[in-house]
């Protein structure tokens, strides 16, 4: 399967006269087909009545401009357990005129721990998004810089590029590890978090993040960055 990511595209919502913008459009060819399927993804993190309608607007100005078969994807990123809806209608009372479905995934209803094998960045990237109990927080930031450093993903580039996010995007992303690190708090299991804290400090130096940066996200002093670095020299 070969993909390519298109343009940002801008929709112009003539009725209240303001351009939005799509979020993710991506062109891919399926290896036993020579169709060209557009794929297009949009990121919701707050609930919306009219979300559905919204989705069906986006999709007709794509496929009217594209006039390419496009599969809808709604992400949803907020907590509510409720259900949500996958289609938007339009039955006057003479005949149904339009039914249209988008698929749907509402992260708040995935199991963090099914996804912390993956070797996928956007499974690491969606991990503190999904649903896990409050005294499980800690170990889902942790699982997330583990996920990251298996994957050899450097951590100074991440956080470079996440400054050419959108604002909303952006705070989405920066919610994730919020700070990277807590203290952890549930008795008995803090001398094993503080294990854990150290042994990603030593991974992130490694990937070559400075201790400043170390710093900054970790709660660390650089005093205790470098005594740790230290050490690791000398063990080695």
């Amino acid at each position: 399967m070969k993909f390519h990511f298109i343009e940002q595209e801008v929709y112009l919502d003539y009725i209240n006269g303001r351009k939005k913008e799509i979020d993710v459009l991506a062109a891919v060819k399926l290896n036993h087909e020579d169709k060209i399927l557009h794929i297009y993804t949009e990121a919701q993190s707050t609930h919306e009545a009219n979300f559905p309608e919204r989705m069906f607007l986006y999709f007709s100005y794509l496929y009217a401009k594209h006039r390419k078969p496009i599969q809808p994807i709604a992400v949803l990123s907020y907590n509510r357990e409720k259900e949500e809806p996958t289609q938007f209608r339009i039955d006057p009372p003479t005949q149904d005129v339009l039914q249209f479905n988008f698929l749907q995934l509402h992260l708040i209803k995935k199991n963090w721990k099914a996804y912390i094998q993956s070797d996928n960045p956007a499974a690491a990237a969606l991990l503190s998004q999904m649903g896990y109990e409050e005294h499980e927080r800690v170990q889902v930031k942790l699982e997330f810089l583990r996920m990251i450093t298996r994957m050899q993903i450097n951590p100074a580039q991440m956080m470079e590029q996440m400054e050419n996010l959108p604002e909303e995007e952006k705070d989405m992303v920066l919610q994730l590890p919020n700070s990277y690190f807590e203290r952890g708090k549930e008795e008995g299991i803090e001398e094993g978090i503080e294990k854990g804290k150290q042994e990603i400090v030593l991974k992130l130096i490694k990937k070559g993040m400075s201790i400043s940066e170390v710093a900054e996200i970790t709660e660390y002093s650089e005093a205790e960055i470098k005594k740790l670095a230290g050490k690791q020299g000398k063990e080695e």
